[in-house]
């Protein structure tokens, strides 16, 4: 959110430039501007900001680079309020209070592309000081979690808890939120239902919410593991039952176990509420967070292998359970008989037979295991680079995958 989380100082020292100065200036200006608005008066910010400034540039001296910058000016802004506040007080004059604040709403991200914007300036008062001051610093004053753990000194776990324990206090205030979120969302995700009719209808806007919810929770962090945002809009096609979509995508005799597939930009699904003898209502929720990291994947490497697109969409999405996964494959890996990288890049059928689902993502468990998630992105990228990823050959890699499976 905040365009300026900076790890290392920035600030310029005594011999720094004017320029650096600026540059600084310009950098944190607004957010403490924004402080000043919210904590005092909208009319004093601007001055008080450059009066913050000024003692920064006096006190450079006192800097020693323990923390980051804006943290350090930070304090600087803090001890301004407390003194104004302390004036205010002598005067009988009460502070600006921020609840009342003119927009009165926070922007709550989804994705880099989606947000939505809650009136929150009533629900707000109901909050502990703290906790309206960590909402403050978060979504007006645009601080990441490490900056408000050094602003209120408290630890960032702390800080994290406080703020989810707050917006869930929030959410319970306000009415609007689930239709909100559902119309937000569609910024990014298209859902279009295939042989709907109204008695269906409520059923339908529930299956609506809680897809909109499964996908809010796990796209941007799905996007941000594998360092890519896609400037497409996903669409979601929901077919009434599994015999309808099996013959929609031209498998009318596909295994009951099929109910999703992509082409292009359209995830079709299998309306959770029919969802066949082989799944359930929320396993159906959990395999389109399976399908949009597949498609996810396809639109960073369209020639990706099977195995790394089924894998990763089963690792991200966590349908199946680690006992699922032993208790099926034990068999295969006791006779030895575990899939080669080119078996596995199998889209017949058969892929489902020899437990493709599940030593894919055995597979990719491995390599984030062993060789970390930056690996795993270079594998996505190059997929047949074995020898420059891993410093062996496909042969060898396997045989190291087999072993770690076998464990």
């Amino acid at each position: 959110m905040s365009g300026a989380h900076d790890t290392k100082p920035v600030f310029p020292d005594e011999q720094d430039s004017i320029t650096s100065f600026e540059s600084t200036y310009d950098l944190y200006r607004q957010r403490i501007c924004k402080y000043f608005s919210l904590k005092l008066n909208p009319m004093v910010a601007d001055d008080l900001t450059q009066q913050v400034f000024l003692k920064a540039v006096e006190n450079i001296h006192s800097f020693k680079g323990k923390s980051n910058v804006f943290t350090w000016i930070f304090k600087i802004a803090q001890n301004t309020v407390k003194n104004e506040y302390r004036r205010l007080s002598r005067k009988k004059e009460s502070p600006f209070d921020f609840t009342e604040y003119e927009s009165q709403s926070i922007s709550l991200e989804f994705t880099k592309n989606v947000d939505f914007r809650i009136d929150i300036g009533a629900a707000l008062k109901k909050l502990d000081e703290i906790d309206q001051e960590i909402i403050a610093l978060r979504f007006f004053v645009d601080c990441t979690l490490h900056e408000i753990s050094k602003i209120v000194g408290m630890r960032e776990s702390a800080v994290k808890n406080r703020l989810y324990r707050s917006l869930e206090k929030l959410k319970t205030e306000l009415k609007e939120w689930g239709d909100v979120t559902i119309m937000s969302i569609q910024d990014l995700i298209s859902i279009v239902n295939k042989g709907d009719n109204e008695s269906t209808n409520n059923r339908l806007k529930k299956v609506h919410h809680d897809l909109f919810v499964e996908l809010s929770n796990n796209v941007e962090r799905i996007s941000s593991k594998y360092n890519y945002h896609s400037s497409r809009k996903v669409v979601i096609e929901l077919y009434p039952d599994l015999p309808t979509f099996h013959q929609a995508v031209g498998e009318a005799d596909a295994p009951n176990w099929f109910m999703g597939t992509y082409e292009g930009n359209i995830l079709k699904i299998v309306s959770p509420l029919n969802p066949g003898p082989e799944h359930t209502y929320e396993s159906i929720l959990k395999s389109t967070i399976h399908l949009y990291s597949m498609w996810l994947i396809s639109e960073i490497n369209p020639k990706v292998p099977k195995w790394i697109r089924q894998g990763i969409g089963g690792y991200e999405a966590k349908q199946m359970t680690q006992d699922y996964i032993r208790g099926t494959t034990e068999e295969a890996i006791r006779n030895l008989a575990i899939p080669s990288f080119e078996q596995l890049d199998n889209d017949t059928w058969d892929f489902g037979t020899m437990k493709g689902f599940q030593f894919s993502y055995m597979f990719v468990e491995f390599v984030v295991q062993q060789y970390g998630l930056d690996t795993l992105n270079k594998v996505i990228r190059n997929p047949e680079d074995f020898d420059g990823i891993f410093q062996c050959s496909e042969v060898e890699l396997h045989k190291k995958m087999v072993d770690y499976i076998k464990k």
